[in-house]
């Protein structure tokens, strides 16, 4: 497995590949400091598998170079951010920008770890603190590209989709949600697809967020480490 790791900080980048390297043998990390250099590298490298990059690098605003950096590459390699910052917007404008989780920089490598696992078998990994209810519905409402009219929305839902929405709203992936629920993972797909329809968003990242608007989450049986 080949792993991008972009930030300005040498000391971390070093950091962070040794905790990398508790996920197994065969994993090769490749470095970026900065979004250009970022931006050649998932040029140069075909076979990048996940990328972890930091917002604050030089050469550009972040949210110009998150969005640059996921147009360069393939839609099924996922970009998760690691940040310093936690702030509920930060985190929302990077989930619109297609960010596939958001790791604080305040982590254990344990929940570090947690998370890119969960990320690599096609769930989400966001802050947990952002899935309670009344503060995710807060900041959900104020974020870019927020779905409009997303209560409404869910009542287009059958009982079984809204099912399948609270188990994304707790980060599962397809085929967890499919184990849980006792479905073809074939069939998880197609709700997936009719959710992200009827909330108005383009991935699962964001569906997300909308389930926790909706309270569709909870927090003590969310599969976050």
């Amino acid at each position: 497995m080949k792993i991008l790791i972009a930030d300005d900080h040498e000391l971390f980048r070093d950091g962070l590949r040794h905790v990398l390297e508790q996920l197994g043998e065969g994993i090769t990390v490749v470095q970026a400091s900065d979004y250009h250099e970022a931006l050649e590298v998932a040029e140069s490298e075909a076979d990048i598998d996940i990328v972890l990059m930091d917002l604050a690098m030089p050469g550009m605003p972040w949210g110009e170079g998150l969005q640059a950096l996921r147009e360069r590459l393939p839609t099924n390699i996922p970009i998760i951010v690691l940040s310093a910052s936690d702030d509920r917007r930060h985190v929302l404008q990077a989930v619109n920008l297609g960010a596939a989780g958001f790791i604080p920089k305040t982590s254990s490598s344990r929940v570090m770890l947690s998370a890119l696992k969960l990320v690599l078998s096609g769930g989400v990994y966001l802050p947990p603190a952002l899935l309670e209810q009344t503060s995710a519905s807060a900041a959900y409402a104020d974020s870019p590209g927020a779905p409009f009219g997303v209560e409404n929305a869910t009542s287009f839902l059958t009982p079984r989709q809204r099912e399948v929405l609270s188990l994304l709203g707790q980060g599962k992936s397809n085929k967890e949600i499919a184990r849980v629920l006792q479905l073809a993972e074939g069939t998880v797909k197609l709700h997936v697809t009719a959710i992200l329809k009827a909330l108005n968003v383009n991935n699962r990242t964001r569906a997300v967020v909308a389930a926790s608007q909706l309270g569709l989450t909870s927090p003590d049986n969310a599969s976050y480490p």
